[in-house]
């Protein structure tokens, strides 16, 4: 963890929480984390409840993120979300580049700088995910698949607008799987992460960008990976679906 840089733990609910399970949830981390301050905390909703969970955090701690953004502005874009839209329910930050969205999705690189670009025009935040997928770890290629996805997913970003974004390292093989990369892992990745940073814009820049890790994050190893030099906190996901234990995730890692 560095001191110059504040940690930030988001919660990424993905296709689950109906709008009252959302209100439910988010209500329960407004009294659990009512007093903290040393962490940039942000619940990411599923479209429908955005609105509702919006006002109910008005005057919380509590940020909110959208999972994902169209790279249009409004118009004839059949079942895309835009910017504006977002920015109607005070959203702070998109996640960009989900592993599933890459999956599921097909979304590439360019793709996504397309849409880091459009989140940044609407004043917005991106949290950029990149990762590499098991056969890639074993097969040597992660440090390529890293920087591949960080230069092509970030291409285009000023320096300025490199440091209003996140990235969140996601191994793919430790997402939902209970598999979590070892402290020492994260932090290599984490490491290169910054260096291809540095690489593509220089060392100040990249000493200021926050850079998560999100794979089975849990409260009883939150501490020991937030301990590490470049991890910069947490993009959770299964863990982020109940209170207690989301809660636990944050107040662990201060």
């Amino acid at each position: 963890m560095n001191k110059e840089r504040k940690l930030i733990i988001a919660g990424n609910w993905k296709s689950n929480k109906t709008v009252a399970e959302a209100l439910a949830l988010v209500n329960d981390l407004k009294r659990e984390l009512a007093n903290v301050k040393e962490v940039d905390i942000v619940v990411s909703p599923p479209y429908t409840a955005l609105s509702e969970v919006s006002k109910s955090i008005l005057d919380s701690n509590i940020k909110l993120a959208a999972q994902n953004m169209s790279e249009h502005g409004v118009g004839a874009y059949t079942g895309e979300i835009a910017a504006v839209m977002l920015k109607e329910f005070s959203t702070r930050y998109v996640i960009l580049g989900h592993s599933e969205r890459r999956q599921y999705q097909k979304e590439s690189d360019t793709l996504i700088a397309k849409k880091a670009a459009a989140v940044h025009a609407a004043a917005l935040k991106p949290i950029v995910c990149v990762g590499e997928t098991l056969a890639e770890r074993e097969g040597g290629l992660m440090e390529k698949v890293l920087e591949t996805q960080v230069r092509g997913s970030l291409a285009g970003l000023t320096k300025e607008q490199m440091v209003e974004t996140v990235v969140a390292y996601e191994p793919v093989w430790a997402i939902g799987t209970g598999k979590t990369a070892s402290t020492q892992q994260a932090q290599d990745a984490h490491a290169f992460i910054r260096k291809t940073l540095a690489a593509m814009f220089d060392d100040a820049t990249a000493r200021k960008v926050r850079i998560q890790y999100g794979g089975s994050v849990k409260p009883n190893n939150a501490k020991e990976l937030m301990s590490q030099p470049d991890v910069d906190g947490a993009l959770v996901g299964g863990a982020a679906l109940e209170a207690r234990s989301f809660a636990d995730i944050i107040k662990n890692s201060i």
